[in-house]
Order: C-alpha cells, then sequence, then structure tokens
C-alpha cells in the first residue's frame, strides 16, 4: 500500500502543481519549498541565502551521507552549508515517511527511501514547447530567455539529483512512474496518481 509519493520533475512541467493539488485531493501533507524552509529554519540559515542553495549540486559526499546515519563517520569533516542542508532535509523526509501520508516534491526524497515499499516515485516530464509557454505563463520568465531558463534549471536539478544519488535524473529504470503532463494535463496526471493510491489501500 503506497502512503508516501516523491515526484522528480523537469522544471516548467507543473511537477509542483501535480504536487500540490495531488496532496489536496488525498488529504496529504506536502513537502516541497515548505521542506527547504523548514531545514534552513532548523539551522538558523539567513533566508537570504536559502534561494541559492535549493537543489545546488555539493558532490559525492551526499551520496555517502545518505548511505550512512547522520552524525556517522562522515561528520568527521567539517560539512558546508549545502551539505549541512540536506543532511536535515534528509532527516525532515525521512520523519514525514515515518508518518506517512505525504507527498514529497524534489530534494531526491525517491532515493532517499528508496527502501520503503510504501513510497511510489514518479518523474514528471513535458514537451519542451509546452514547457517553454508555461515557463512565461507561470514562472514570469521572458520569452527570449525560456528555452535558456530550461536548461539552466533542468541542469542544475540533474546536477544534484546525480550527485546525490548517483543514479540517473529522470531515467525510467529509477522510478515506479513517469507522466507527460503536455500530452496528459496537470489534472489528469493528477488523477492517475490519486486513482492509485486509492488503488493501493484496497
Amino acid at each position: 500500500m503506497y502512503r508516501i509519493i516523491t515526484i522528480e520533475r523537469q522544471y516548467a512541467s507543473g511537477g509542483n502543481e501535480i504536487g500540490r493539488k495531488l496532496a489536496k485531493k488525498l488529504g496529504y501533507e506536502l513537502y516541497d519549498r515548505n521542506l527547504l524552509s523548514m531545514a534552513a529554519k532548523e539551522l538558523q540559515i539567513p533566508s537570504m541565502y536559502i534561494e541559492g542553495l535549493e537543489e545546488t549540486h555539493t558532490g559525492g559526499f551526499l551520496f555517502n551521507l545518505s548511505k550512512t546515519p547522520l552524525g556517522g563517520s562522515s561528520a568527521s569533516k567539517e560539512k558546508t552549508l549545502s551539505e549541512k542542508l540536506f543532511a536535515e532535509e534528509k532527516r525532515i523526509i525521512e520523519e514525514a515517511a515515518n508518518k506517512g501520508g505525504c507527498v514529497i516534491v524534489g530534494r531526491a526524497a525517491g532515493f532517499i527511501l528508496r527502501e520503503r515499499k510504501e513510497c511510489l516515485n514518479v518523474f514528471i516530464h513535458c514537451g519542451k514547447e509546452k514547457r517553454i509557454e508555461r515557463a512565461i505563463a507561470r514562472e514570469g520568465i521572458l520569452a527570449q530567455e525560456a528555452e535558456n531558463a530550461l536548461k539552466k534549471n533542468d541542469k542544475r536539478r540533474s546536477g544534484f539529483y546525480n550527485s546525490v544519488t548517483h543514479w540517473e535524473w529522470g531515467h525510467p529504470a529509477f522510478f515506479e512512474l513517469c507522466l507527460d503532463s503536455g500530452k496528459l494535463g496537470i489534472d489528469r496526471c493528477v488523477e492517475i496518481l490519486a486513482g492509485l493510491m486509492d488503488s493501493s489501500e484496497q
């Protein structure tokens, strides 16, 4: 039975909106950008620094961290701010998973929770033209900068994910389900995921 949904997503694919609508439909707790804020608050990181640390590539250390208990041998060296932030995010994600009934967007949550059978890992993707339209309409990106914004943000997210997991961002082998939000539409993606949760509870 699925009690946790993790969502990785291409930039401007609607993954965040799908996560938000799905959590509301299911009555689940949503962890997206608020997870970053929660971690930063716990570490007393000023809000002015949060934006630059969001899903930032930090190197192979995070892969080792995700495999060992926090405070283990990896803690013997001085951690960077982004490493400390990810460690706190990992703690929050695992705590949320223990409670169940949650949707977690980004932060390589599917990898962190990879051993949990009750976790459904989803990747949301979309064609370039639809993403450009969404970036302009929803993200406030200028038309002449939209394509570059897609490349820049996808590179940032994939770099973060790959460095943490040593997996390939968006590869179907690492997700139970990959949905094309451009072809299916946001609301249909929500319906499909909600239907999977309903069927897993029968």
